[in-house]
Parts: structure tokens; sequence; C-alpha cells
């Protein structure tokens, strides 16, 4: 049994609904057993709620105009590949309902001059109320057996809004007693992605790309063979081939290399969605809808064994770095903890944390967005440490960038450091600072951005991943 996802670019179209439902036929001949989880189309999310938001800034027409977009862009699909007039007669009907209901919402908040992190769920979430059920008709408008299921029947949370968390138990309960039944008869669900519900029945969302982590959920309860994830792209590339254009598809990668590479920056999966594929050790498979039978990449818990000790390059881009620095803090207890306390209290993630061992600086990274606000609470919580000039100065360097170099070979193996930061020395490209994590997976290290591309192209070439295909299949042919 297989869980297939298709991201939005892979719905974003009437020809990439075709293509879908070829992947997906294909995949159902081969073993019904299948269960598929949508997005919402291209675009359509960041539509609602940029629609939402104006709404509560007193705008109405940007609401209105967005009803009538997004009803032309799904009756487009509908009317280019769902021949059955009575079929499209009935998505067409659903489609209103829901765009309707979308308008009622926005005119709620417009009233109202507020919109809550609850409702930004309800309003978010309808572009996969609408996608799943157009799927399934276009499915067996290609002779797939298909039923649209709306994920808040099945996967339960609690009410953490905008990034709510599972229900592990229960939703394996409603997951198995919903879908069990139609994969028995042949038939293929075709589940809303992003969405769940509390067990009250109120609308909760996963997190923006958390269509992933809905299907690793249903993977996990349903003990699937495989999670595949269909994307834009072919597998995970040794790195962003617009910034390396002889980056290549990995073969291969391990559950922690996998996680390292989304957590830094990856775009290809969404962090969390790797954890229940762990739990149950299920593989995940990531493809290229628009190049299925292309290079793709399986994660699995333990990779087979290759030459390659950095697996993958990636970078995140519109950071700052914060520093908090002054001889008065050494070994003064209680600083770290104060200082990441007043960083929590603005709920700001923190990336990566750099520590002197003179104990002089403590620097740290967040999102440059976020920078006024963490400078300000830092200041606040050492008010009394800066008057006495224990610290120094608490200051922020822009537009920087963290550059990650991921692989699970790193680890007591000599000399990786050193490779990494010779082909920066040789380059003339100044490390502001560098942090390694306890499972040696990953060293994380700060560039200034303009020199980022031509940082990363140059571990790139200094560990030879232009040839990380070629390495893996020389392997696997040798075994």
């Amino acid at each position: 049994m297989k869980v297939l996802k298709f991201g939005g670019t892979s719905v974003g179209s009437a020809d990439a609904f075709a293509q879908v439902a070829r992947i997906v036929r294909r995949a159902w001949e081969q073993d019904p057993h299948i269960v598929v989880v949508t997005s919402a189309m291209a675009g359509v999310t960041d539509t609602l709620i940029r629609a939402a938001q104006q709404a509560a800034a007193g705008n109405e027409e940007p609401y209105r105009d967005a009803r009538n977009e997004l009803l032309v862009k799904h009756q487009l699909v509908a009317g280019q590949l769902i021949e059955d007039n009575i079929e499209r007669a009935a998505i067409s009907r659903l489609l209103d309902t829901k765009l309707r209901e979308f308008e009622r919402l926005c005119q709620s908040i417009y009233i109202l001059g507020e919109l809550t992190p609850r409702g930004l769920d309800v309003v978010s979430g309808l572009g996969e109320q609408m996608a799943a059920p157009l799927l399934a008709a276009v499915l067996r408008n290609h002779g797939v057996p298909a039923e649209a299921i709306d994920a808040r029947e099945i996967i339960v949370t609690d009410d953490t809004f905008g990034a709510a968390n599972p229900l592990f138990e229960e939703t394996c309960q409603r997951v198995q007693a919903r879908l069990s039944p139609l994969l028995e008869a042949g038939t293929v669900p075709v589940v809303t992605g992003f969405i769940a519900a509390t067990p009250d029945g109120v609308t909760t969302t996963l997190g923006r790309g958390g269509s992933d982590y809905s299907a690793a959920l249903i993977g996990a309860c349903l003990n699937a063979d495989e999670v595949q994830i269909w994307t834009d792209v072919n597998g995970i590339l040794t790195a962003d081939p617009r910034v390396v254009p002889n980056a290549c598809t990995l073969p291969e990668l391990s559950y922690i290399e996998a996680a390292e590479l989304a957590y830094f920056g990856a775009k290809v999966l969404h962090p969390k969605s790797i954890r229940p594929a762990v739990e149950r050790d299920i593989p995940i498979r990531v493809l290229n809808t628009f190049d299925p039978d292309g290079p793709n990449t399986r994660i699995v818990r333990q990779p087979r064994p290759t030459g390659l000790t950095v697996k993958a390059i990636t970078a995140i881009r519109d950071l700052a770095l914060v520093t908090v620095e002054g001889r008065g803090m050494m070994g003064v207890p209680g600083i770290a903890a104060r200082t990441f306390s007043a960083v929590a209290r603005t709920g700001v993630s923190v990336l990566m944390i750099s520590q002197a061992s003179s104990e002089q600086s403590i620097c740290f990274v967040i999102p440059a967005a976020d920078v006024h606000r963490v400078l300000t609470s830092l200041e606040e919580e050492m008010e009394r440490e800066l008057r006495r000039g224990f610290i120094d100065r608490i200051w922020s360097q822009d537009d920087i960038v963290i550059i990650a170099v991921v692989g699970a070979a790193m680890r007591g193996t000599p000399g990786i450091a050193a490779r990494v930061f010779g082909a920066l020395g040789e380059a003339g490209i100044n490390v502001i600072a560098i942090a390694q994590g306890s499972s040696e997976a990953n060293i994380s290290l700060v560039v200034a951005v303009d020199r980022a591309d031509e940082a990363v192209r140059r571990i790139h070439e200094a560990f030879q991943l232009e040839r990380a295909a070629e390495v893996w299949e020389a392997e696997r042919v040798a075994v």
C-alpha cells in the first residue's frame, strides 16, 4: 500500500491534473491499495490568505475578486477534464458552495476588523477542500474509482491554530475506520492535505507545507509500504540547481540527512513530515510529477553505503546574526538562559547558535524580519548588565546566509571541516560563525549574502558532489 501526495504545482493547471491522473491510474493498476493526498492548486492558499488579510484591513474588493478568480481557476479544470455533465455540474455546485463560504467568512472578518489564527485556519484550508473533490472527479473520468475525503474527518489535532499538533492514536483510529473499507473495495481515497480538526471538530491546519505531514501521518496509520511526495523537481539534489548548475539527484538519503536538509532550507520536504515515517520505518520517495520516470530520491533509515561523506549543501537566506558580547559575561551563570528566554518571549525561532569557549559572546541566527523585536527584548532583559558594563553591546549583522553541509557519513570521518573551510579560504570567503551538532551530520556556517552562492559552489566542487549519482550507481552495481 502506498500514499501518493501531490503538491500545489502538481495540481496547478488542467494539464497538471491530467498528468496526476495518469500517474495515479498507473499506480492503481499496479496495486489498487493507494491513498492520494492533495494540496490546493498552486497559488490558491496565498490568494485566500491575502484576501482575508485585506478584509481585516477594511478592504472588501480583494476577497470578491478572489472569489471570482478562484471559481474560474477551478472551473477551467472541470470543464476540460470532466466529460460527464452530471459530474461536472456537481463539482460546479461544490465549488460555488465553498467560495460562497469563503465570501461569508471574509465578510465577517471585514465587519469585525480582525483575522484570528482560528479564522485564518478556516479560510486557508478552503483550497484543499476544492482541490480534493475536483481531483477525485478527474480520476473517475480517467477510469479510477475515487472518493474525496475531508481530512477533518480523520486527522485529529490540538488547538494550536496555524501549526496544530496531531493526536496520533485518535488520528490512526479514524484513518483506519474511514479509509480501510475504501481501500479494500479498490477505491482510491483522495484526502485533503494541510487541514485537520480538533476532537470537537474545529478546523485546524498543520502549517504551511503541511500536506507532506498529512501524507506521512496517513502512511504511518496504515503501515504503508511507501509514502511518495510528488513535486516539480527530480527528487532531492546535491544543491540548488539555480546556484550549482551541475547539481544532481541523490538516489538515497537517511532520515536524519533529509531532516537536516529540510530544516536548513531545502524546500522539497516539510520538516515535520519525516517524523511519522521514522517512527514506523516507512520509506519516503520524492518524485517529479512532470518527469515520473526520471531520477528520484528514496529516504530510508539506513541508505546503501557509498563513498560520499557529504551528501548535499543547502542555504537559508533573509537572516540576521544577533550577538550578545561583553567581557563581564565570562563565568557568569545564567546569561545564556536569560538570552534565549528573552528570545523565546518574542516567539521567534532560533536557527543556529554559536558561543565562544571564552564565554565572552553568544551569537545566534534568526529571520531578518524579527531582528528589531528580538533586540528590544534582549535589551530589556539585560538592562542592568548593560548599565553596569558586564555586557558591552547587543547588536545584529544583517544580510547573512546559513550554509549547511549535510552528510551522515561525516560522523567520525576526519578532515571534513578542513576541506569545507579550505575550499572557502581558497576563494577568500570569510566565515562569520560556525556550528556543528552533536549528531555530526551537519556543519553549519554563516557567510555574507553576497558570497553565499559562490560558497555553495566551492563546497560542492570540493566534495565532487556532481558525481553523487555516479558514485551511488557504482556502489549498487558492485553489491
